[in-house]
């Protein structure tokens, strides 16, 4: 009865010395992870208590910056607001276009595809390309689109399209989805290039009658991992908006139209030097995100 024991500490003694290369691989990931991901939030939940302004010693202050949060800062329920709107349009918006343009491309042959998966994913290659939208979307008479509608005579005068607090916001939106074709893209071109084409054979002889339900009997059921991963990007990137935001509109924007939690945070933490309630801030941000992850997990749960 007592061998038993020691049998088993052995057994796990001798599993433990044959993985120590597998952890001594995993070591570097894991520091680089703990040091830049980590402890920063780690820090940010800890300063979130305390109120520090870069110059003296943090001092703790409990729960006054959330109740500061809630309570009393009028322009974080617009931040907030605009957030959400932001992640409910663009996060699905731009993560079904990636997924469907991602399936029309793996209907070409390898070079073709190629070529079309560099000329969809440049844009979130290129550094700064909000130039471009600047100037389309310029407010005088010079900008392109204002030219153009002026000399068809669409309207007689420029739109203050990134001024105008009523337009600013959906041109945002434009350029975000836009920019969306990033990470979560080439995951599913990669997922649609491994798929297993046995099971589109069966699915045939079983009576699937088109497309459609091929894609959702068939492809999503094989790409779990690979929705999971984009949905993460997306929601991601759709709660992060914010320097696009204010390349394209200025900071702050007109009447706050496009005012994110990221340029509020930006604003308190780089601007005022208010890092204790910057971090109270983040601290919310990503509660809201990790909420949203834990959503769309549970939804696409049944395709793993």
């Amino acid at each position: 009865m007592l061998k038993a024991p020691a049998e088993a500490a052995g057994l796990r003694k001798r599993k433990l010395k044959k993985d120590i290369p597998y952890y001594l691989m995993l070591l570097p990931f894991l520091l680089v992870f703990a040091l830049f991901m980590l402890i920063p939030v780690l820090s940010a939940v800890a300063m979130s208590f305390t109120d520090f302004n870069m110059v003296q010693l943090p001092s703790f202050v409990g729960l006054d910056n959330y109740i500061r949060i809630f309570a009393e800062d009028e322009i974080f329920n617009l931040a907030l607001k605009n957030t959400l709107l932001f992640a409910i349009i663009t996060g699905p918006i731009g993560y079904i276009l990636s997924f469907l343009v991602a399936w029309l491309i793996n209907e070409f042959g390898k070079g073709i595809r190629s070529v079309i998966t560099l000329i969809v994913y440049a844009p979130t290659l290129a550094g700064n390309v909000y130039f471009i939208w600047t100037y389309i979307f310029s407010p005088d008479s010079r900008g392109f689109l204002n030219h153009l509608l002026v000399q068809l005579g669409i309207v007689s005068d420029p739109i203050m399209w990134l001024t105008d607090a009523k337009l600013s916001f959906w041109v945002v939106v434009l350029v975000i989805v836009w920019l969306s074709f990033g990470a979560g893209f080439l995951s599913f071109i990669a997922g649609l290039q491994a798929l297993d084409r046995t099971y589109y054979e069966a699915a045939a002889m079983d009576g699937l009658k088109n497309r459609w339900q091929e894609l959702y009997y068939v492809t999503f059921p094989q790409m779990g991992p690979q929705l999971l991963f984009g949905a993460i990007m997306s929601i991601s990137g759709a709660f992060a908006v914010g320097y696009q935001n204010m390349a394209l509109t200025g900071f702050p924007s007109t009447d706050y139209a496009t005012h994110t939690l990221v340029l509020h945070i930006m604003d308190f933490g780089s601007i005022r030097y208010e890092m204790g309630y910057a971090s109270a801030l983040a601290v919310v941000l990503f509660a809201i995100m990790l909420a949203a992850w834990a959503v769309i997990d549970k939804v696409l749960k049944k395709f793993n």
